[in-house]
């Protein structure tokens, strides 16, 4: 061939490459017709996105994305509804929330009909006759989300009222914040609870006068009867769980969920419904490092499989605020029940159990979420992570504090200086937030409860969780909550921490990417991150934020695939 042959072949293969559809690569989805919020603080509004193999293509005008349309490529037409990123989990519990999914829902409204023990007793019975075959089959009745702080009685059920219920088949409620529970007769038999058996440390078995427990149980008294019970239901019923609740998640937006304290056992179950194809999101579970700390270092990684991965290590240094078990600073203002002047609640774990958890984290870069809700826990976590430090050295390892929910001003600083990582709960603001004014904190110190306004006064980021199952994994009234911090009575509660519904939605979105070490895949709508989106009925920031909660997830989209779409849409 001369060299005038090789010139036009040159040229002709240039030509060819540099033709619009050759120069572009073909998407197989194109998403455009409605509102698309990328949370890319440099271009935050889209006309359109295309997406190839999973992946986001192209994000920007209508015109430049259509480049990428060939004959095959879907158009997917909003029709005027609102595409974001998938909601990222920051913090929750995907197996628990399964729990909630398939038992007797003991919620007060909005999202149940509880409103005393009577009403609690019948929906018990109910659920019961609907569920007859599955009763009959475990052997066990389950009911969750009664809040004694809802109940016109203003107290926990006892054993004898759930007795009434059924005194030949067990029962176990559980309390909305995960934290308490009430047993009746025959499930504090099947557990092997007398009047002999001693409170665990850092649980207690309320008692009646005649030292026998009376049905209600505080933390790891709670955790270890419930295990108990739970366990008679075998890996089927851990599948079944870990199924529905990975479901539930994406029923509200979420494309990556959080397990947020398993154990060996919960994991593996969760590795053998992801091999099975089980799991439609990600999940990402840290498991409790008190438990079994050897198990976390062998199983901890940065990838997933079969969108399941083992994140990190957990920690839990107090219980529940709106409960009276977290670990205060200060007494309690006005606790319902039977409480001795200056009760401060208490910590789960010793002083040394959790600063040599933290110093083994920072040892061995695994990511610790601690759970802490009193000043007093977070105090020594603070001190734990200056010790862990000093000895470890600095690194990338965000440490997270989950929930904080009565945190001093001065401890928000620390968090900044340490790079503590903070998972806020808002959410009680709504549910909690008039128990928290009348009863644990006072009208004082409520009105900053999960201080979201602290922290972005000094520009730090932070994640906003459910903590499903204490609460339904709502999406939108997590953004709610965070905006407008409206309890259920209609006061503002803390007035100068609420934020705008943009930092609300990062604090859902690319926020929690970055604490989970996922924000170069995760979190926002660019280039080359998954392709991971939910679509809702209207603008979140377009829309008056009273009404939020009122905006509903019409479809979850995983990678490009649809794995939840709202029926009546």
């Amino acid at each position: 061939m001369t060299k005038y042959g090789l010139l036009s072949t040159a040229c002709l293969f240039l030509g060819l490459v540099s033709s619009p559809l050759s120069a572009q690569e073909i998407a197989d989805t194109i998403y455009q017709g409605g509102p698309i919020i990328t949370i890319n603080d440099d271009a935050p509004r889209a006309e359109a996105v295309a997406v190839v193999n999973g992946k986001i293509l192209a994000v920007g005008a209508l015109g430049e994305v259509m480049t990428h349309k060939g004959d095959g490529t879907k158009i997917f037409d909003l029709d005027g509804r609102t595409m974001l990123p998938g909601f990222v989990d920051s913090h929750g519990h995907v197996v628990m929330g399964g729990l909630q999914a398939l038992s007797a829902n003991l919620l007060a409204a909005p999202d149940g009909e509880v409103t005393d023990i009577p009403s609690l007793q019948e929906t018990l019975r109910t659920w019961m006759a609907k569920n007859a075959a599955t009763v009959e089959k475990v052997h066990l009745i389950v009911g969750f989300g009664y809040d004694q702080s809802q109940l016109v009685e203003l107290r926990h059920p006892t054993r004898d009222e759930l007795d009434e219920v059924s005194s030949d088949i067990p029962i176990i409620i559980v309390h909305q914040s995960g934290h308490f529970g009430v047993a009746n007769t025959k499930a504090l038999e099947f557990a092997g609870i007398t009047a002999d058996t001693q409170n665990p440390a850092g649980g207690i078995f309320r008692r009646r006068k005649d030292g026998e427990s009376n049905g209600v149980l505080e933390e790891n008294a709670f955790f270890g009867v419930l295990a108990k019970l739970l366990s008679g239901l075998g890996e089927e019923g851990g599948v079944a769980f870990a199924k529905a609740g990975s479901e539930l998640w994406a029923r509200y937006g979420y494309t990556t969920g959080q397990e947020g304290r398993s154990n060996p056992q919960i994991v593996e179950i969760m590795k053998k419904v992801a091999a099975e194809g089980g799991f439609k999101i990600d999940v990402v579970t840290y498991t409790d490092m008190i438990i079994d700390r050897d198990y976390v270092k062998a199983n901890v990684s940065d990838t997933y499989k079969n969108r399941l991965r083992v994140g990190g290590a957990k920690l839990t240094i107090d219980g529940s605020p709106q409960g009276f078990t977290a670990w205060r600073d200060r007494p309690y203002y006005d606790p319902v029940g039977e409480y001795a002047p200056g009760y401060l609640g208490y910590s789960a774990v010793t002083k040394e159990q959790v600063i040599d958890a933290v110093d083994w984290a920072f040892k061995n870069n695994i990511q610790i979420l601690t759970h802490s809700n009193g000043e007093a826990a977070t105090d020594l976590l603070i001190a734990s992570i200056k010790n862990a430090l000093a000895k470890n050295g600095p690194g990338d390892r965000r440490p997270v504090l989950i929930h904080g929910q009565f945190m001093r001003e001065d401890q928000v600083d620390s968090l900044q200086n340490l790079k503590i990582f903070p998972s806020i709960f808002p959410m009680h603001t709504f549910y909690w937030g008039d128990w928290h004014r009348d009863h644990t904190v006072g009208p004082v110190l409520a009105d900053n409860i999960s201080p979201t306004g602290w922290i972005r006064k000094r520009g730090m980021i932070f994640g906003t969780h459910h903590d499903a199952p204490v609460a339904f994994p709502d999406s939108m009234r997590v953004l709610d909550a965070t905006v407008t911090r409206r309890t259920r009575s209609g006061d503002i509660l803390g007035p100068a921490q609420r934020v705008d519904v943009m930092t609300g939605l990062k604090a859902m979105t690319i926020w929690p990417a970055y604490q989970h070490f996922e924000e170069d895949m995760k979190g926002s709508i660019e280039v080359n991150k998954l392709a991971d989106f939910v679509i809702l009925s209207k603008d979140p920031t377009a829309i008056d934020p009273e009404n939020i909660d009122q905006i509903r997830v019409l479809e979850t989209i995983k990678e490009d695939e649809t794995i939840y779409k709202a029926k009546d849409d």
